[in-house]
C-alpha cells in the first residue's frame, strides 16, 4: 500500500488545530447566515409597512360597505312595512268593494 494517501493532508497542522479551523469556518458559515436572515427579517419588515396603508383603506371600505348594508336593510325594511300597511288597508276595503259591485251588478241586471 501507499503510505501517501495517509499521510497528514493537512500539512503539520495538529488534530485540534484541524478541528478549531472546523469550527472557524463552522462559525463564519453561521455569521453568513445569520446577516443574510437578518436582512429578510428586515426586507419583511419593510413589506409590512408598505403595505399597511393598503389593508387600512380595504378596513376601511369593508366598514362603509357595512354601513351602506345596513342603511339599505332599514330602506328595504320601511317599504316592507309601506307595502304591507297598503296590503291591510286593500284587504279592509275589500269587503266594501265587493258589496258595491253587488249593488252595482243587481241593478244592472233589473
Amino acid at each position: 500500500m501507499n503510505e501517501e494517501s495517509t499521510k497528514d493532508m493537512d500539512g503539520n497542522r495538529s488534530f485540534e488545530e484541524r478541528v478549531f479551523a472546523r469550527f472557524d469556518a463552522l462559525d463564519a458559515r453561521l455569521d453568513s447566515f445569520e446577516t443574510r436572515l437578518q436582512a429578510l427579517e428586515e426586507q419583511a419588515e419593510r413589506r409590512a409597512m408598505e403595505t399597511k396603508p393598503i389593508w387600512e383603506r380595504a378596513l376601511d371600505e369593508i366598514m362603509a360597505t357595512r354601513r351602506e348594508l345596513t342603511e339599505m336593510r332599514r330602506e328595504v325594511t320601511k317599504r316592507l312595512d309601506r307595502i304591507e300597511a297598503v296590503l291591510y288597508e286593500t284587504r279592509s276595503n275589500l269587503p266594501d268593494a265587493e258589496d258595491r259591485i253587488e249593488k252595482l251588478e243587481s241593478e244592472s241586471t233589473r
